[in-house]
């Protein structure tokens, strides 16, 4: 069966379907204003019957396949009207050609500076005509007015406001080439009929007009036989201008043709994730792929229950092609249980001292967390539920699990995690999560998740700030702008000649204050001590308090002895990652390939 059809049309036709509302756009096309050189440039492309590109359509028609549409910008209709095809790719070009050609109605564009602009297109007919002049300069726009001045205004350089001026000064409209006829006759009585004129009126008809009314499009149209994900992943290899396609963007057009705006629903739910700052980076299409999982698990329980046979049991699944086949009656009955999996889950992170989007090592991870609470409807977890499902989490940012494609691993936590809360056996997660002692010596930036949960378990630790002796929690956080930096500081360790990889990683790092990493500066860790003891009024023995919250000891680091204290902290941070884990830790395994970095610079 053909999925789509090449072939070509007349650009006329095409711009006469879009008038009369045949061709349509669908609502995830969002309105586009093309640049005033870039409309010039394709009309005069189509003066010269130099390609412009193909346009794709779709078929309307498939009940499976609805969307809420509207009209091309610039076509006014009193009347609703059904599309027969809807533009999936050239909407910038077809709807310049429509305002520019058909519309009759000045176009809305902007300059090379990016305002906003009102312009009318016009050919220098003199100059179309010689052959000594580009076809692509005589094509220019001008005012509404109609008028170009110069010195402020004050002296006309070309007034083309009404059409005798247009005659006279041989200035052809572009939104006459497809009625030209008209134009023409005012033209010839304006000129009285002059023979030269006539004949100059012919050659212009010959080399330009007719290139626009015998202009061939190359269109590919879709059938209506493609399904929505088909539609998804064309559009998104062919649109390279505007808003990109996604999930969302196609299902809130899919919702709107049962007058469900999606859109604003998200933003609503969006509005309860404020208070909660580890949820600002959460997207409308993390939202989507959680409600997705929530209604394909419930799916797969209920043909459970029914005794289905295994083989034939729907799959827990959050695949593109998953999250187009939800209903908005799904979306409906499940929305408000995902949005509180949501809440539920930024309190859970909370509670283990992962505070703002920034310290996230996933925002991945959420969507089955979510998910899982919302299959639990948001009830308050037992301890023995709450550790396994932490354990869980700190499995996959340790094991480093969630940095690639993770649809699968999202569909298989789902399920094993639920069960393993209900005394299921381990998930995979937890299984496959592996941590390599010598991965400590490659963190060295919040790049990485890992990097980002040690700094978690560091203030959950109790962490203290070496200046206040407050503890380092949700208040301070945010008050102090905490933040990681060196305890033995870089200048000091480049100056005693400390490897790099020992120095910049995050052994060698806690999370400290900008006032008190300022203090520090680049002093040794025991001038930068005694001069927290003098001038600040802290005694030894709170010092060493303090040194110990951070899991350093303090000996080592009063005698500015280096290895001695990296040697201690990286087994005790290794104890601490056990210990998150539930699982004894594995050096015997090489991390695969050689540490090249990530790119970034490194923190202070």
């Amino acid at each position: 069966m053909e999925t789509f059809d090449s072939t070509k049309s007349r650009l006329y036709d095409i711009l006469k379907d879009v008038a009369e509302g045949k061709i349509q756009l669908p609502d995830f096309q969002r309105g586009w204003i093309w640049d005033d050189y870039r409309i010039k440039g394709l009309l005069a492309s189509i003066a010269k019957s130099f390609p412009i590109g193909a346009i794709m359509l779709l078929e309307t028609g498939n009940p499976d396949v609805r969307f809420k549409t509207r009209f091309v910008e610039g076509v006014n209709l009193d009347k609703k009207v059904e599309p027969e095809k809807l533009i999936l790719d050239g909407q910038q070009r077809i709807t310049s050609l429509y305002q520019a050609i058909i519309s009759n109605n000045v176009v809305r564009t902007r300059n090379e500076k990016g305002y906003e602009i009102y312009r009318w297109y016009y050919i220098d007919m003199k100059k179309a005509l010689d052959e000594n002049t580009d076809l692509e300069e005589a094509i220019f726009s001008i005012n509404e007015r109609k008028v170009i001045t110069e010195d402020f205004g004050r002296k006309i350089i070309l007034d083309l406001s009404k059409p005798e001026y247009e005659y006279e000064n041989m200035m052809y409209p572009v939104k006459e080439v497809d009625e030209y006829h008209e134009w023409r006759s005012e033209y010839n009585k304006y000129w009285k009929y002059d023979p030269e004129k006539t004949k100059f009126w012919d050659e212009f008809e010959k080399k330009v007009i007719n290139n626009f009314n015998n202009y061939m499009l190359p269109v590919i149209t879709m059938k209506n036989n493609n399904s929505k994900e088909a539609v998804c992943q064309v559009f998104e290899k062919v649109n390279t201008g505007g808003v990109a396609l996604n999930v969302f963007e196609l299902l809130t057009a899919v919702f709107a043709a049962d007058n469900f705006d999606l859109r604003s629903d998200w933003e609503n739910r969006k509005k309860s994730f404020k208070d909660y700052k580890v949820l600002s980076k959460t997207e409308n299409t993390d939202f989507i792929q959680s409600v997705t999982l929530l209604a394909t698990y419930l799916k797969r329980k209920k043909a459970e229950s029914e005794n289905i046979p295994v083989d034939q049991l729907p799959a827990v699944s959050a695949k593109r092609k998953d999250m187009l086949q939800l209903t908005l009656e799904n979306y409906k009955s499940l929305a408000d249980k995902i949005q509180q999996g949501f809440i539920n889950s930024a309190k859970l992170l909370f509670e283990n001292n992962i505070f703002s989007a920034n310290d996230l090592p996933y925002t991945t991870q959420l969507i089955p967390m979510a998910a899982i609470f919302a299959a639990l409807n948001n009830q308050s977890l037992t301890l023995p539920q709450k550790e396994k499902l932490v354990r869980w989490y700190w499995c996959g940012v340790f094991g480093e699990l969630y940095g690639g494609a993770n649809e699968t691993r999202y569909a298989l936590d789902v399920y094993q995690v639920l069960d393993y809360l209900n005394n299921g056996p381990e998930p995979k997660t937890i299984y496959d999560a592996h941590f390599n002692p010598s991965r400590l010596y490659t963190l060295r930036t919040r790049n990485s998740a890992a990097y980002k949960g040690i700094y978690a378990l560091l203030m959950k630790d109790g962490a203290m700030d070496f200046i206040t002796g407050a503890k380092i929690d949700f208040n301070t956080y945010f008050e102090e702008s905490i933040d990681v930096h060196h305890i033995f500081p870089r200048a000091w360790c480049e100056k005693n000649k400390i490897k790099k990889e020992e120095y910049d990683c995050i052994v060698n790092k806690t999370p400290l204050s900008a006032r008190t990493n300022r203090i520090i500066g680049g002093a040794a860790p025991g001038v930068y001590l005694e001069k927290l003891r003098t001038e600040h009024k802290l005694s030894k023995e709170k010092i060493e308090e303090i040194l110990l919250t951070h899991i350093c000891d303090p000996i080592s680091v009063y005698n500015n002895d280096f290895y001695t204290f990296f040697e201690k902290r990286k087994n005790e941070m290794l104890k601490r990652i056990m210990e998150a884990m539930g699982k004894q830790l594995d050096g015997s395994v090489p991390e695969e390939g050689k540490f090249i970095g990530n790119g970034e610079e490194n923190e202070e």
